[in-house]
């Protein structure tokens, strides 16, 4: 904890430089197509450069190796390496944590997976009544890395901006448990938390899914999946910059793909960990984009960030999504990158960012909880 501290009273001096200082540092003006990179994301940038932060080694060496086969003592110091590099991503969630949500109240419980039990966190915002809105979190990670305690900042403004409870979900991850362990786990635990509601303080129909990144990947596919399977679907998904195609080049995966923290080499190692033999030709839950029909989707909002390599496929599904007659409200950040919900005690468009995705949560099932009592009052 010391440590932590020590870590926090750094990053708070140093990105609590006056404007001009903290230009100083991070360098020029970074403009691309029209857009100017947020002057906190730039120096945190540049931060990282210089501690040699962009990649974990961990996932470089997985990656050299294949899929983790061969001498199980080489198996095990490999796997160590990502170990470790999980560890690092905890602390410097903790680190980077924004002050001010210890008032939200959380509970740890297990909540059923595809093939066992999986750690969980529930989040209840002070006042929020029983019988309100729930969202199933699904954290983001690239499927390889992520926790309770990397999300655990992200659920807290979450919880606290929207009055939403929140319920954090630790799927199983690759490369030890590839794909579809992560999105098997993250459809068992949402048809969980609807059967179970009432029992966390939440109305059945009123159980929306959530994620960053690899997360809203999880919270999209779970809620085509309840469409297609003729299951009540979630009230709501809220993505935020979500992984939507695998294996795609070219585009923002190019133009965008290294200098702005998550870079196009990252990206593909975490698919091949994920997907060692990509998606089956036949499957539509590996990516999207291959369904036939989106057709019959809850509302869903949808953010991307300028600089991020993500950008343009995230922002394709939305507009596809639109044509189908689903509901969407769709989010461009220009300044921002990959992960702002990450960022939001360091640069205040990033936090601004977040609690529109907040505020955009408690709209959309406050429109539903309208919606049901007009439906009750006229029956």
């Amino acid at each position: 904890m010391l440590r932590i501290r020590l870590l926090r009273w750094c990053l708070r001096l140093i990105f609590g430089l006056p404007r001009w200082a903290k230009r100083l540092l991070a360098g020029p003006v970074i403009r691309r197509e029209g857009q100017v990179l947020d002057l906190d994301l730039q120096l945190m940038g540049r931060i990282m450069a210089l501690t040699d932060g962009r990649r974990p080694n961990g996932v470089k060496e997985a990656v050299a190796t294949g899929s983790l086969t061969g001498e199980p003592e080489g198996e095990s110091l490999r796997l160590a390496a990502l170990a470790e590099q999980r560890r690092q991503a905890d602390l410097a969630a903790q680190v980077a944590a924004e002050p001010g949500l210890e008032h939200i109240r959380t509970r740890d419980l297990q909540v059923p997976g595809a093939e066992g039990p999986l750690n969980a966190r529930l989040y209840v915002p002070p006042g929020a009544p029983i019988g309100s809105g729930l969202v199933v979190f699904y954290h983001g990670g690239g499927f390889v890395f992520g926790s309770l305690v990397t999300a655990d900042p992200l659920c807290r403004l979450l919880a606290a901006q929207s009055g939403v409870r929140v319920l954090s979900i630790d799927y199983r991850l690759a490369p030890e448990f590839p794909y579809p362990a992560a999105l098997d786990d993250a459809i068992a635990s949402f048809r969980w938390a609807v059967a179970e509601a009432t029992s966390l303080g939440a109305d059945p129909e009123l159980v929306a899914v959530g994620g960053d990144s690899a997360g809203a990947n999880l919270a999209l596919v779970v809620a085509h999946q309840a469409v297609v399977n003729g299951e009540r679907p979630p009230a709501s998904v809220l993505a935020m910059y979500p992984v939507v195609e695998p294996e795609r080049t070219g585009g923002s995966r190019e133009t965008y793909g290294s200098g702005f923290g998550l870079t196009a080499e990252l990206i593909a190692d975490l698919e091949r960990l994920y997907l060692p033999d990509g998606v089956p030709a036949d499957d539509v839950r590996g990516d999207l984009t291959r369904a036939e029909s989106l057709a019959g989707m809850p509302p869903v909002y949808l953010s991307t960030a300028g600089f991020d390599p993500l950008r343009d496929e995230g922002e394709e599904l939305a507009a596809r999504l639109r044509a189908e007659g689903v509901p969407v409200v769709a989010r461009r950040f220009a300044g921002l990158v990959h992960g702002y919900g990450s960022f939001t005690a360091i640069s205040a468009a990033a936090r601004d960012a977040t609690l529109d995705a907040a505020s955009a949560l408690r709209a959309s099932l406050s429109l539903v909880a309208s919606q049901q009592t007009r439906t009750a009052a006229a029956g």
